[in-house]
């Protein structure tokens, strides 16, 4: 007669082998804890994200890997925003506030992923792909139980202290919980794909990210290895839903809608086929609970404007590391300890969702395109486009300065368009069909 196996234990099981969960398993087993790191996907496996930010630098110097990444990436000074067909500004990290490093990495997610969960498993963790948390029951600190399965379909428990719910999109403990809010305001799907022939910027510009927007949302250029350039729009889905026929006719149609990035794709090759993603936006409406506690895209996911998305999973794992361990040694603090990493993750999301969400703005348009440096305020946007946007006070001070700014300007827009509807019917009245010259409002 067989026997079942003997459940596997540790003081802490993390479910998820993304930057999220690599970045905590390690952490933790550097503290001392027995850390069990299980991932559904085998490594590599693609996965979208590929730009990432300064701030993503001191974790990785943290982590021992900021080499390594250094060894597969491509070196990234600013991003670009478009001012005509053939012009562009760039802002530039290196003008950032306060101590931000002036430069990141463009990276396959493929590779990094796999870097850093490898890197896991030599600092101690019991790091294991192709194997599927089926299920998972949590009452308080000691009781986690979970149920998985190996790529060689052997079932076995899992027994520890503590769960990290770093599954990513897939939110284990946001759909068990029902705690999963999509963001009805702000849904997006992307379609994307890799080519080669991209015209890139000269210069020391050659690495950077490229954004552009068109009438139904944005788009990005990133240079990877290889001569390599990822390509994809983001969009509502409601735009995204008129596609007829092939992905790869629509996605070269849709960038058409840009003339200053079509211009670049001239004689561009695509390599492998197209991919369309969607429900981009949501949040769990809690972090944590009694013996658990979430990090990275298990929690949250903004629209990938920019390019916070890695960042603040690595951010989130390092700080959930330092949380989990404060509350194995001292449990009674956890209720506290995952209520201001909660507010703490709210603001900085906040921050980026902030932006994105007037992005496409005529407002966000000009003062992207002519940016102004009055009382620092653009080095203030710089250093949210390289991810200082949680604990820096002069930081926020510059970006309260610049909402102030926007609000002025949408005043200015509103009058401006107020005039011109009031041209219009003028002319109309006097019988006039063409001719009149738009007010310029700002």
């Amino acid at each position: 007669m067989s026997t079942a196996p003997s459940p596997v234990t540790c003081d802490v099981l993390v479910v998820g082998g993304g930057p999220a969960g690599s970045t905590v398993s390690t952490l933790l087993a550097r503290k001392g804890w027995q850390v069990l790191q299980l991932e559904k996907d085998a490594h590599p496996r693609f996965h979208i994200g590929e730009s990432l930010l300064p701030c993503n630098m001191p974790i990785l110097e943290e982590l021992g890997a900021l080499e390594k990444v250094r060894a597969i990436g491509v070196l990234k000074l600013g991003a670009d925003f478009p001012t005509g067909v053939d012009s562009y500004q760039t802002f530039h990290f290196r003008r950032a506030l306060c101590d931000s490093p002036g430069y990141a990495f463009q990276v396959r997610r493929e590779e990094f992923d796999q870097l850093l969960f490898e890197h896991a498993r030599e600092n101690g963790v019991d790091a294991r792909d192709r194997t599927k948390v089926e299920s998972v029951e949590t009452d308080g600190i000691g009781r986690v139980r979970a149920q998985a399965r190996d790529a060689d379909d052997n079932a076995y428990e899992v027994q520890a202290r503590y769960l990290v719910d770093a599954s990513g999109r897939d939110t284990l403990l946001g759909s068990k919980l029902k705690l999963k809010r999509k963001n009805a305001d702000h849904q997006t799907a992307a379609i994307f794909a890799h080519f080669e022939g991209v015209r890139h910027r000269d210069g020391e510009d050659a690495g950077n990210i490229s954004i552009y927007r068109f009438e139904h949302g944005w788009a990005w250029f990133i240079p990877l290895r290889d001569g390599v350039m990822s390509v994809g729009c983001v969009a509502r889905p409601e735009y995204l839903k008129q596609r007829r026929g092939a992905n790869d006719a629509f996605l070269m149609d849709t960038l058409k809608l840009m003339p200053e990035a079509w211009k670049r794709m001239e004689g561009a090759v695509m390599q492998g086929g197209v991919r369309v993603t969607g429900n981009y936006s949501y949040v769990c409406s809690r972090m944590g609970g009694p013996g658990w506690i979430m990090a990275g895209d298990a929690w949250a996911f903004v629209d990938p404007l920019f390019s916070s998305g890695v960042f603040l999973a690595m951010d989130s794992g390092t700080q959930v590391a330092g949380v989990v361990d404060q509350v194995l040694r001292e449990p009674a603090r956890e209720s506290a300890l995952q209520t201001a990493l909660h507010r703490r993750m709210q603001r900085g999301v906040g921050v980026f969702s902030w932006f994105i969400y007037r992005f496409n703005s005529p407002v966000m348009r000009l003062l992207f395109s002519r940016p102004k440096n009055t009382w620092q305020v653009e080095q203030g946007v710089i250093s949210m486009l390289a991810g200082d946007v949680f604990d820096k006070p002069p930081v926020h001070a510059r970006l309260r300065v610049f909402k102030v700014i926007y609000a002025l300007h949408g005043v200015a827009f509103l009058r401006g368009w107020f005039a011109e509807w009031r041209e219009r019917r003028r002319q109309a009245r006097l019988g006039f069909t063409g001719g009149n010259t738009p007010v310029d409002p700002a």
